[in-house]
């Protein structure tokens, strides 16, 4: 069975950083591409960030260029969002997702995901 559990979330100031993580578990994790998604307070969910399977490409949203960064454990099955300088707008759900589809040269457009966690509470607010 395919299982994802995020975790790192919580209550941060504008300003501060956080650090997500997702285990991974029920299939071969190195196999697959992977991504982050946000859903704010009453929106739909949007693409944050993805990564290849060898970690050597990686997409960003452009709202969060230049603070996020996304990597990958592949021998502990883990993927990670680094957030830095967060702002309330990156306040939401955030979830890690299994892409079914190929990397499409990052174009998250033609992303489509066939599994994701349960989520893990972002909020910042001073």
């Amino acid at each position: 069975e395919v299982q994802f559990v995020e975790s790192g979330g919580g209550m941060v100031q504008p300003g501060g950083s956080l650090r997500l993580s997702c285990a991974a578990s029920g299939f071969t994790f190195s196999n697959y591409d992977m991504a982050w998604v946000r859903q704010p307070p009453g929106e739909g969910p949007d693409w944050v960030s993805g990564i290849t399977t060898d970690g050597d490409s990686t997409y960003y949203a452009d709202s969060v260029k230049g603070r996020f960064t996304i990597a990958r454990d592949n021998a502990k099955n883990t993927l990670f969002l680094q957030m830095n300088s967060l702002k309330r707008e990156d306040t939401g759900l955030y979830y890690c997702a299994r892409l079914k589809t190929s990397w499409a040269g990052g174009d998250p457009d033609l992303w489509r995901s066939d599994y994701w966690g349960r989520g893990t509470q972002v909020t910042v607010s001073s």
